[in-house]
């Protein structure tokens, strides 16, 4: 798929509410949205904080709400971890509750990344700092 993204998304405070070490309850279309955009051919990472026992369970919990990702903190499923390398993972777009502004609501991040909005279609003039871009 040509528009496909890899989306990296974190897990407590994102995709459920922050309750680590436990998990708390998803967050309001947050599991239906990832499968969305899933559905329309995306790439999504579990990236999160998480590691072994506590990693297992969010992974759990996700594929338990219909969720399984292409790959779990790492850019691909076949990625070895090497310390000898930058942890920083590959990805078009990361979602994080940790984001400058804060997390956006679901469903408004369904509708910007959906290949299906007619939205993206149309050129925009953007501004940016320093002017129009």
């Amino acid at each position: 798929m040509p528009n496909s993204l890899t989306i990296a998304v974190d897990f407590d405070g994102t995709i459920v509410e922050n309750r680590f070490p436990e998990i708390g309850k998803p967050i309001l279309f947050a599991f239906e949205s990832l499968k969305k955009l899933q559905d329309e051919g995306h790439r999504l990472i579990l990236w999160t904080y998480r590691s072994g026992v506590r990693l297992e369970e969010a992974v759990d919990f996700c594929a338990k709400n219909g969720l399984k990702f292409y790959a779990v903190n790492k850019s691909y499923p076949e990625e070895e971890f090497d310390n000898t390398i930058s942890r920083k993972i590959l990805a078009d777009i990361f979602i994080d509750d940790r984001n400058l502004g804060g997390l956006k609501g679901w469903g408004e991040i369904c509708q910007m990344l959906s290949i299906e909005n007619p939205q993206k279609k149309k050129k925009k003039k953007r501004s940016g700092l320093f002017g129009r871009l």
